[in-house]
């Protein structure tokens, strides 16, 4: 075994002795089921681990994470997890989180410039990375990035994904669902769905609220 993966394993043994030392019962208890109200939608770099971020302990938030935190209304493992944490789970909250310095994003910028420019793309659209990046790249050229400093251009993007990314969560059947339920028959007992949007810094390490959130009474007003 190489000296990588004996270090996680032997990391993982002394949380788990940690933990059993200050909590006995934890472990039994997560054995028992999952009740997290927070579903995460985040990009799968490296230097943002929710749980770590926002001190969570296992059990606290469901997880669904892949590159540029991307909600395709056709992707069926993105569909299945909010499916799951909306009907079995009892999320409450969703968050679409994205983050500063995000590969996935400056890929997409290249690409765009270089559409632009009719210079070779970056990534190739025939690929599996170029397929999932096209609705991002896509997104780029209509931010008017021409009129804000070259700077400010990954952060523009970055933001304007996750808002796009929230509108997607919101257009599915399941959150309209969970919607309706919400603002339907007064005899039933009620549990408020909300979509929101953040953006974690990873310069800073803080998260940052976009101020996106929508839930059943936005949409009953």
């Amino acid at each position: 075994m190489s000296t990588l993966l004996a270090s996680l394993l032997s990391a993982n043994a002394k949380w788990a002795d940690r933990v059993n030392d200050t909590h006995p019962n934890f472990f039994g208890q997560c054995a028992k089921g999952q009740s997290p109200k927070v579903l995460w939608i985040g990009c799968a770099d490296s230097r943002i681990p929710e749980s770590v971020v926002t001190d969570a302990k296992p059990g606290d938030i469901f997880v669904h994470r892949n590159i540029a935190n991307q909600f395709h209304l056709d992707d069926d493992s993105a569909l299945s997890v909010l499916t799951y944490a909306i009907h079995v789970v009892g999320v409450e909250h969703v968050l679409v989180v994205g983050h500063t310095h995000c590969g996935g994003a400056a890929a997409c910028l290249e690409a765009a410039q270089a559409q632009a420019s009719n210079s070779p793309p970056p990534v190739s659209p025939d690929t599996p990375l170029g397929r999932w990046l096209s609705p991002l790249i896509n997104l780029v050229p209509t931010l008017g990035l021409e009129a804000l400093p070259a700077e400010s251009h990954l952060d523009t993007i970055v933001e304007a994904n996750v808002k796009r990314q929230v509108e997607n969560v919101c257009a599915t059947d399941v959150i309209k669902g969970a919607w309706a339920a919400a603002l339907g028959d007064e005899s039933k007992e009620k549990r408020q769905v909300w979509v929101h949007g953040w953006v974690y810094d990873v310069a800073s390490g803080r998260l940052k609220d976009l101020g996106v959130s929508r839930g059943p009474q936005a949409q009953g007003e």
